[in-house]
């Protein structure tokens, strides 16, 4: 065998070899990205930089957080749906983003079931139902009342139209047979500061801007849209109690792989996210956004989505909300 045979042989071994450890590099082996298609500083960005650095620690390489917002979510939810389902770019997602724009925005060019494979089911937060406190009504029962004999008098204000505060409206509206008007604002803080100002009767919103407000005596809660009572409010009912069981509104938030990412990491993915969520540490740091840790399965988050979109899609048919 000449030198340059030798030498040729040995380049090859070399490439196999240094091959074979790539591929057998366990997960992850190098930087993980995950998109938020909200911007920063959000609950979902927050809780996404919570899961991030506890990944980050968890499975010894870095977890990137890349906020892609735009067009309802859609435009982040986009990219992850199309990107290589390698394990190494995920998405962090809610309800707003993975049920509701997928509704609104009908030329969506992904599946938000079948583009996606979940991972966890991350935390949990609720939608509180608050009054300006100057009105009279300490109960649901009393707003039901007063809205009965006035209709279409009393509004109530949202985050924006089709947003999760803007369809628990709805959803009461329905549940109670009352004729409520809609105002919509270009975020929840603007509808908050509008009831507070006495310029709206009531506002749905997620619990973690209210706390502080309603702690203060400037929002009065009427009632939490969740299945048990809240921490932070012991003494304000739930809907169930309020006499309306099927009016449960959570903001939930659920990391997504790409459609065919290996399995095996998502089982590792979902280990440590599970695993994390028992720490006292993270758990307090939820609690301050407002939310309590789920975790689970990735089948839990599978059923929560269908689940999600069954009950909301026949309110996005009723109010003919479409994408502007």
């Amino acid at each position: 065998m000449t030198g340059s045979s030798v030498l040729s042989g040995a380049i090859v071994a070399l490439s196999l070899l240094v091959a074979h450890s790539g591929h057998a590099q366990p997960y992850p082996a190098r930087p993980v990205k995950i998109i938020v298609p909200t911007v920063a500083g959000g609950t979902v960005d927050v809780i996404t930089r919570l899961i991030a650095s506890e990944l980050s620690s968890r499975l010894g390489a870095s977890f990137i957080v890349d906020n892609r917002s735009g067009a309802g979510n859609t435009l982040g939810s986009r990219e992850a749906a199309r990107s290589d389902p390698d394990g190494y770019t995920l998405m962090m997602s809610s309800a707003s983003g993975q049920v509701i724009s997928p509704l609104v925005y009908k030329a969506i060019d992904y599946d938000p079931i079948r583009s996606f494979a979940p991972i966890a089911l991350v935390a949990e937060g609720s939608i509180i139902l608050v009054i300006n406190p100057s009105l009279p009504w300490r109960t649901v029962a009393e707003l039901v009342a007063a809205a009965k004999t006035a209709p279409g008098r009393l509004n109530y204000g949202s985050a924006g139209s089709g947003t999760v505060p803007h369809l628990s409206g709805e959803l009461f509206k329905s549940a109670a047979g009352i004729d409520l008007v809609h105002v919509p604002y270009r975020g929840g803080a603007l509808s908050i500061a509008d009831v507070i100002g006495g310029n709206v009767q009531m506002t749905f919103e997620a619990s973690s801007p209210l706390l502080p407000q309603i702690r203060d005596g400037r929002l009065r809660a009427l009632t939490a849209l969740s299945r048990a009572r809240l921490p932070d409010l012991p003494d304000v009912p739930t809907a169930l109690e309020s006499g309306y069981p099927d009016l449960v509104v959570t903001t939930w938030t659920g990391l997504f792989a790409p459609a065919g990412t290996d399995p095996a990491i998502v089982r590792k993915l979902n280990g440590a996210i599970n695993e994390a969520l028992g720490s006292a540490e993270l758990r307090a740091a939820l609690a301050k956004v407002g939310n309590v840790p789920i975790g689970g399965p990735p089948e839990a988050l599978a059923q929560l989505v269908v689940a999600e979109q069954q009950k909301w899609a026949p309110i996005v048919r009723a109010l003919n909300l479409k994408a502007e």
